[in-house]
């Protein structure tokens, strides 16, 4: 089980957050097209290592968490609140 360090309540259990999705994406331009937001909404990586990643506190505080994560060994390494700059490991997928 992953222990999540929420800014406002402390650590936590996985157990009362929600994994809301990749941080790093960037959503396409209006004027895009319909392919490009089609895969912005469908497609998705499945990257081994360390990653970007949205976390929201469901059963606390509510608040939205970025969270640099390892897939693998599931270590945390940073945690910050949604306008924060996370400082990424060089082999962080964006």
């Amino acid at each position: 089980m992953l222990r999540i360090h929420c800014p406002r309540c402390g650590t936590r259990d996985e157990s009362e957050f929600r994994y809301r999705g990749d941080a790093g994406r960037v959503r396409p331009a209006p004027d895009a097209g319909l392919a490009s937001f089609s895969a912005y909404v469908y497609e998705r990586d499945n990257p081994r290592g360390w990653h970007l990643e949205w976390w929201l506190h469901v059963a606390g505080c509510r608040q939205l968490l970025k969270v640099v994560r390892h897939t693998q060994s599931h270590e945390i390494r940073w945690i910050g609140r949604p306008e924060e700059t996370a400082p990424l490991p060089e082999d962080c997928a964006p």
